[in-house]
């Protein structure tokens, strides 16, 4: 059996670490500085010849993020590691995912490319914005959800009269398959507009949402505009406490603003992207280290992973 490696940039060490408590294995050591001009300097300080070598990197901005992974993964190739695995719990670039408009680029198609040019072998990420990028690569891809964590944190809290919403038709599927992991609870859906990036319009609820527990499901909180509209609709509605899920919580320009200042009772993210100074007192972090680092042990050991996936 190849040696297990697992680096990590410094986009997110304490995930990292997190995960490699869980594997029960040091962090691996590599040097991921700057040069005094601002250029990236990646140095590998140990032998990966033959290795099986795991680079934890959320791919959120700055650039520098996906830059890191790429000049890492590309160390360890160079260093002659048996199999790269990019494991990416936030993949960045991927709301471009598709040419709707005339000349913007397919960002999501680029960062693929990129991705397996600089050696990856594999690719372990989370929630994806759209599950059709697994199809941009030519490599084999596990993708996860948090939906487990997320289930687990809400039957924890005994919820009662819960419908689960899904915040546009494109996260019907995600709701409805949440709603009956939960216990097969009723779904509505917000049908909404979006007039420009970062803007969204909401325009009704599809459901019965009356006197009921609503829990928003998404994979991204960007600006907040589409979660606080929703949540804003369906008190509107009736619903009686509004509670929003999100994994990924991007949380750009006024967004933890515009959720403190909402009727959302609780933000529920995940530690993919780390929030820093961002975190208040309305915002709950569940730890996706366990399901990342149980994933990495079965693909270290040739095991199956289908039943980390929902």
């Amino acid at each position: 059996m190849n040696d297990l490696k697992v680096f990590t940039g410094n986009a997110n060490k304490s995930l990292a670490e997190e995960i490699c408590n869980y594997l029960g294995i040091p962090m691996g050591d590599a040097l991921v500085t700057r040069f005094s001009d601002g250029e990236i300097r990646v140095k590998i300080n140990e032998n990966i010849r033959g290795a099986d070598v795991f680079i934890i990197q959320p791919t959120f901005p700055p650039a520098d993020n996906l830059l890191e992974l790429l000049i890492m993964m590309d160390a360890a190739r160079r260093a002659s590691a048996w199999r790269i695995t990019a494991v990416i719990p936030y993949f960045g670039y991927a709301r471009q995912d598709k040419k709707d408009e005339p000349r913007v680029p397919i960002s999501a198609k680029l960062v693929s490319n990129l991705l397996v040019t600089a050696g990856a072998d594999r690719i372990l990420t989370m929630d994806l914005h759209a599950e059709q990028i697994q199809g941009y690569f030519d490599i084999p891809v596990d993708h996860l959800y948090a939906a487990p964590v997320i289930i687990d944190y809400l039957r924890g809290k005994n919820l009662q009269d819960v419908v689960i919403v899904a915040p546009d038709p494109g996260r019907a599927n995600r709701a409805r398959a949440i709603a009956k992991r939960f216990g097969n609870v009723p779904i509505a859906i917000v049908d909404k507009r979006r007039p420009e990036p970062n803007r969204s319009e909401v325009i009704y609820v599809v459901g019965d949402v009356a006197d009921k527990t609503a829990v928003i499901i998404d994979d991204i909180v960007d600006t907040g505009g589409t979660l606080v509209g929703a949540a804003e609709a369906l008190v509107k509605q009736g619903a009686k406490e509004v509670y929003a899920c999100v994994t990924h919580p991007v949380l750009s320009g006024p967004a933890v603003e515009r959720i403190e200042n909402s009727s959302i009772k609780e933000l529920v993210v995940t530690n993919t992207i780390p929030l820093g100074d961002k975190k208040r007192d309305k915002f709950t972090v569940l730890s996706v280290a366990s399901l990342l680092g149980e994933a990495i042990r079965r693909i270290h050991n040739e095991e199956s992973v289908s039943s980390l996936f929902i």
